[in-house]
């Protein structure tokens, strides 16, 4: 019966991803609840606005969804600048809350993202409609990355980190076109437990 079970997860990649999503999603939502009330409490001692932040991205197919993330920025921070790269120092960060852009545990509530159907445990980061029109100018090749789920870890995030400016996006494209190419059970669970174990190390500090 597992031999069989794994044939089929094998041949039927796609449909069983998508049920390993939201089942892995719902499980991980309920245990990282106190964690994320704890972060919400933080935000809300340490800066005025809402907990939740939510931002337009281009998902699957060019398709258009709203991603939540907690607020680890001050509110209105790309009021006067518009859309910017993100950065590892990024001075928009609340004080209180750096641990929390630096362990990704303000990604946690994207969970609801993949339990949606808009999202994936893994695939490459979903980009807002601004950047990705930037982007393609340089890379025209760059919605190639559409052709799956956006997802909340993936290898170019194990791999290359932050991308600071269209120059340094060239290693993460490249990293999200080799996953879309190598997409198998084996390399899907590797991205999964190198996030894991960064995101116990971040943590621990």
């Amino acid at each position: 019966m597992f031999a069989l079970l794994l044939h089929l997860a094998r041949r039927y990649f796609d449909a069983a991803k998508e049920v390993f999503d939201v089942f892995c999603g719902v499980i991980l939502l309920v245990i990282s609840l106190p964690l994320m009330l704890v972060c919400a409490a933080m935000i809300k001692l340490s800066s005025r606005g809402p907990v939740l932040f939510k931002q337009v991205r281009v998902g699957k197919d060019g398709k258009l969804f709203t991603m939540y993330k907690l607020r680890s920025m001050h509110l209105n921070a790309e009021t006067a600048s518009g859309a910017v790269w993100a950065s590892k120092n990024d001075p928009r960060v609340i004080r209180g809350c750096k641990w929390m852009r630096r362990s990704h545990v303000d990604e946690l509530p994207q969970l609801v993202n993949i339990i949606k159907g808009e999202m994936s445990l893994v695939g490459p980061r979903p980009e807002r409609l601004e950047i990705l029109e930037e982007l393609e100018k340089a890379y025209p090749n760059v919605r190639n990355r559409l052709a799956v789920k956006p997802g909340i870890t993936g290898l170019a995030q194990i791999r290359n980190g932050y991308d600071s400016s269209i120059e340094a996006f060239r290693g993460k494209l490249a990293s999200d076109l080799e996953y879309i190419d190598r997409r198998r059970w084996s390399l899907e669970f590797r991205i999964l437990v190198t996030t894991v174990t960064r995101f116990n190390d971040q943590l621990a500090r």
